[in-house]
């Protein structure tokens, strides 16, 4: 494999649909900084694949024979020997798709409608490489809010007392959407100091990435 193939986003793809994987395969593998290392044609065959093959990111279809995208990206996660685990990005045909915010709570970092543009599906591969949601937050929490019942919940766990001043209102404006850099204006520091609370928040109480602390903030009511 040459230097520049061994530098790039590494995307298995799962579909039951050959057509449509052969389509994504040949927008994928056009970009220069990604390359497609394997498909499947159902979840079970996906977890099996990536016990073999190291995988960044997976574009994931909701709804396949066999297994499905929700149960295929749990397995993945609860899979010790997929490590490190990669980024699932979930494909679905309908937008507030219950099965979507599912997979998202299993672990995926997201989803796209299968209609996306090429240039809108290389770009969310990307950020989600880079560790960001493919859906803005506010859009994330929308989501949610619309798969799960308004009921009070109960009181946030005891992690989340344990964040600082500061780190509650880092905690506050990235469950509203805000990024790094406005962030970092709305509270007078960098966006380095901002990255690094970030990561203390995350880590504090236990979640994956911003689109854990999206849920989380729903979940208990914090946003």
């Amino acid at each position: 494999m040459s230097e520049s193939a061994s530098a790039s986003i590494r995307v298995v793809l799962v579909d039951d649909q050959e057509l449509f994987r052969s389509g994504v395969r040949t927008v994928v593998d056009a970009q220069p900084d990604m390359l497609v290392v394997g498909e499947a044609a159902n979840g079970r065959e996906a977890v099996a694949l990536l016990r073999d093959v190291a995988a960044d990111v997976v574009l994931m279809d909701i709804r396949m024979p066999v297994m499905d995208g929700v149960g295929a990206t749990t397995a993945i996660f609860d899979d010790p020997t997929i490590d490190p685990k990669p980024r699932v990005i979930v494909l679905t045909t309908f937008s507030l798709d219950a099965a979507a915010v599912t997979a998202i709570r299993k672990g995926a970092s997201g989803f796209l409608l299968k209609d996306a543009t090429p240039a809108f599906l290389c770009g969310s591969i990307r950020a989600v490489h880079a560790g960001s949601a493919v859906l803005a937050p506010n859009e994330l929490s929308q989501l949610f809010s619309a798969s799960v019942d308004r009921a009070p919940r109960p009181p946030a766990p005891e992690a989340y007392r344990t964040l600082s001043a500061r780190e509650v209102a880092v905690f506050t404006l990235a469950a509203r959407g805000l990024s790094n850099a406005e962030i970092a204006a709305e509270q007078f520091v960098t966006e380095s100091t901002v990255k690094t609370q970030i990561s203390s928040v995350l880590s504090k109480l236990g979640l994956r990435d911003r689109v854990q602390l999206v849920m989380f903030a729903n979940d208990y009511r914090l946003s």
